[in-house]
């Protein structure tokens, strides 16, 4: 399949998806830990790709998002952004109200 293909249907099948370096338990970058975190401080499920593991998801990624820097957040299919804007959205309480609104109950 390809990997354009693929990065799409992970999207489209996970209404709130992070993609990260390492995992939420175990990030392997500062801005990936504080993505994470301001993830889980939201208190709703969320999915994530660890981009280290993928590194076909990994390169082409920017190129499908149009966005060059990981972490990257989707909430409903949508880029949301990455450390810096889901830092200030957490921080100005923006976050969490789309997060909620986005998680399958």
């Amino acid at each position: 399949m390809d990997i354009m293909q693929t990065i799409k249907e992970q999207v489209e099948g996970n209404t709130i998806l992070l993609y990260m370096k390492g995992s939420p338990e175990q990030p392997q970058c500062g801005f990936s830990s504080q993505a994470s975190q301001a993830l889980m401080a939201c208190g709703e499920k969320f999915a994530y790709i660890d981009i280290l593991s993928n590194p076909e998801i990994r390169s082409n990624l920017p190129q499908y998002s149009e966005w060059p820097t990981f972490p990257q957040l989707f909430v409903g299919g949508e880029l949301v952004g990455g450390c810096d804007i889901i830092m200030e959205m957490y921080q100005s309480g923006e976050l969490q109200p789309l997060v909620k609104a986005a998680s399958p109950e």
